[in-house]
């Protein structure tokens, strides 16, 4: 997994843990709710600014969104 990879799962792991909608989630980090479907899908880079935004959003700390997941074991 790349860095943009392992950012897109957890962004979205995480919102959909918090039980939030792309729109929602976009609200609450005052960006667009395109942008956060695009970082989702791996099509753009997220900024450090924009990396704390959505940490913030979703009321974790923002080197959760980078670090690598933990595997499910067998």
């Amino acid at each position: 997994m790349d860095i943009r990879e392992i950012f897109a799962f957890n962004l979205k792991a995480f919102r959909r843990a918090k039980r939030l909608s792309q729109e929602e989630l976009a609200h609450l980090a005052g960006i667009d709710r395109t942008y956060v479907s695009l970082l989702e899908r791996r099509v753009y880079s997220a900024s450090i600014d924009v990396v704390q935004q959505l940490a913030t959003a979703l009321d974790v700390e923002a080197d959760e969104l980078l670090k690598r997941p933990v595997k499910a074991s067998k």
